[in-house]
């Protein structure tokens, strides 16, 4: 089975293609460059310096969310068209879940952030018992502070991986029970995508098509917050 994973739910654009786990080729591009510009070149330079076909696809697996809201869209969109022209299931992995994967051989609790702005980060609790990644507890948005406060109180020791690491890196340091990995485990992979993906696939665990697969955004955009802000207001002056 060939999979094609494809992430954009953070600033880095990750794409990759694993075939019977094997890991085929995988491109992850962590700069500001919008989504827009590259994900499909990204896409389409893969797959050629691959020899592969998208026709030779059998599974497209999609991040989706929490994240950038715009970023969650366009890779939804994305992977929505490449599934519905060539009739190919989806299955959908959480941004979270997906950046715990990256620490496949670690013997410690992993805590999973992503930046959700305002001191907040999008979290999920994660180990990994007997190979296989387990969900501690369900995805969430919280106060950084409070985030630490919770590790910290705790017996246990925690890698806390993902790109909100560096925003407050100096918390993090400065708590004994929490340490931070390497860098290249802080970026989110398409390769990791695809292995959780593979695994739910073989349980038929959130096994999706173009039509049923839905972004997971946990709050309101800060458009709607802003929207819903002035309706507020405009309906207390009435």
């Amino acid at each position: 089975m060939k999979v094609l994973g494809i992430d954009t739910s953070s600033m880095a654009t990750s794409i990759a293609v694993i075939e019977d786990n094997k890991l085929i080729c995988e491109y992850t591009v962590n700069t500001k460059k919008t989504h827009s510009q590259k994900l499909m070149p990204m896409i389409e330079n893969m797959l050629m310096m691959s020899d592969l076909k998208i026709k030779e696809i059998d599974m497209i697996t999609i991040c989706i969310g929490p994240g950038s809201f715009t970023g969650l869209r366009i890779g939804m969109a994305t992977a929505k068209a490449i599934a519905h022209v060539n009739n190919l299931p989806i299955v959908g992995v959480n941004s979270l879940e997906m950046l715990a994967a990256n620490m496949d051989l670690c013997d410690k609790n992993i805590c999973s952030v992503l930046d959700a702005q305002r001191n907040q980060v999008y979290t999920g609790k994660y180990s990994f018992e007997n190979g296989k990644l387990t969900e501690l507890c369900d995805v969430d948005v919280v106060e950084i502070e409070t985030l630490i406060d919770e590790l910290s109180a705790t017996d246990e020791e925690w890698i806390m991986v993902g790109e909100a690491v560096y925003k407050y890196e100096e918390m993090v340091n400065n708590t004994k029970n929490i340490c931070i990995p390497q860098p290249s485990h802080n970026v989110s992979k398409a390769s990791s995508l695809c292995s959780v993906a593979i695994d739910k696939y073989s349980k038929n665990i959130d096994v999706k098509d173009c039509y049923t697969i839905y972004p997971m955004y946990i709050r309101k955009s800060q458009a709607e917050v802003q929207y819903d802000e002035k309706m507020k207001r405009l309906n207390d002056g009435k």
